[in-house]
């Protein structure tokens, strides 16, 4: 990559409309499709529990991260605390939930961003970026204009406003969304939100509008276009067949997608070799499971396991079940009912 969209974004002054345009939608914050409302200029804090200030949980080389992202030096990313989702099985919850991190000022942001790349890492991964997209350009402007120029990855879990993506256009080199499922009642069950499928579903959309279809260099390495993560869910080995259908409907079949068991929740129910050849690895490269699917993607392995079956970088989940999931609340013992099929 000669350049980054950023930095072209600089020169031609996207970058500065982008951070004015974004401010106004934070001072009664409308950045996502919660549209919460609140003056976050004034410290007011809405659904994802951030205000002003970004808050920064950890950053570095990260090589868990799916293949074309990693390289040889890692994918960079920054894990913001917060989230404008709240899903009860996130492996996060700690970030995503329980706010860990350190709220940080644009020049700190800056360097960290200016940090990860002295570390040798191939890109800036931005790790649930959707509430702070204010900070994040203002700090981009920042590290830009002080030498930084490693492609830009935006890791998001799919539930956006277009109106915000928009102004990330001739910004962001790679759209990397999650999209969860296509099933609205699952999406209320466990984020509270009915309707992130028809959300979703423009937002991925308006991500490969802009960028279109993943491009890598010789490498092997992303430096452009959108990849998307797919999250299988309890009971749901079958699914991923009808979000082929429908993601085929939606986008040209080349645009690659990695399929991921959650790793707090599906592991009692998912065997991470099912859709493999046998012989664990991180990541495997696999026909899809559908005929009406894309040509190919990568499975992510459910590490983590004990022979119990249980999950869980250091977590483990319970059978039983926990009152305010049912009332859509959080909760920090996050026990949730799995023991029906849930649709995607």
């Amino acid at each position: 990559m000669d350049q980054p969209s950023y930095s072209r974004a600089l020169e031609r002054g996207i970058l500065d409309r982008a951070i004015t345009q974004s401010e106004t939608l934070l001072s009664a914050c409308t950045l996502c499709p919660r549209r919460c409302g609140v003056d976050r200029t004034r410290g007011e804090r809405g659904f994802c529990g951030v205000g002003a200030r970004a808050v920064l949980s950890s950053y570095g080389p990260h090589y868990g991260e799916e293949p074309c992202l990693v390289g040889t030096g890692g994918s960079g990313t920054l894990f913001f605390s917060g989230c404008n989702l709240g899903c009860l099985f996130c492996q996060n919850w700690e970030i995503s939930h329980d706010m860990e991190g350190h709220e940080v000022d644009d020049g700190a942001l800056a360097a960290v961003m200016l940090s990860v790349q002295e570390m040798g890492c191939e890109n800036i991964n931005l790790v649930t970026p959707t509430h702070v997209v204010p900070q994040v350009l203002r700090a981009l402007r920042i590290a830009a204009g002080a030498g930084l120029r490693l492609p830009l990855v935006w890791n998001s879990g799919g539930y956006e406003a277009t109106g915000t993506l928009g102004l990330l256009e001739g910004i962001v080199d790679i759209y990397m969304p999650d999209f969860k499922w296509v099933d609205a009642r699952t999406g209320e069950r466990l984020t509270g939100v009915a309707d992130y499928p028809s959300r979703a579903c423009e937002a991925l959309q308006e991500m490969h509008r802009q960028v279109g279809d993943l491009e890598v260099n010789a490498r092997g390495v992303a430096e452009t276009g959108l990849l998307v993560r797919h999250l299988v869910m309890p009971g749901g080995l079958k699914r991923p067949k009808a979000w082929c259908v429908f993601w085929q409907s939606m986008c040209p079949p080349d645009v690659l997608s990695t399929s991921w068991g959650s790793t707090t929740l599906v592991a009692r129910h998912l065997n991470s070799r099912a859709w493999t050849d046998g012989s664990p690895r991180k990541h495997t490269i696999v026909p899809w499971p559908s005929p009406e699917g894309p040509a190919c993607g990568w499975l992510g392995e459910l590490a983590g396991l004990t022979d119990a079956g249980h999950v869980v970088m250091g977590r483990m989940v319970t059978d039983d079940l926990c009152d305010a999931v049912k009332v859509g609340q959080r909760s920090q013992n996050r026990q949730v009912d799995v023991s029906g099929d849930l649709a995607l």
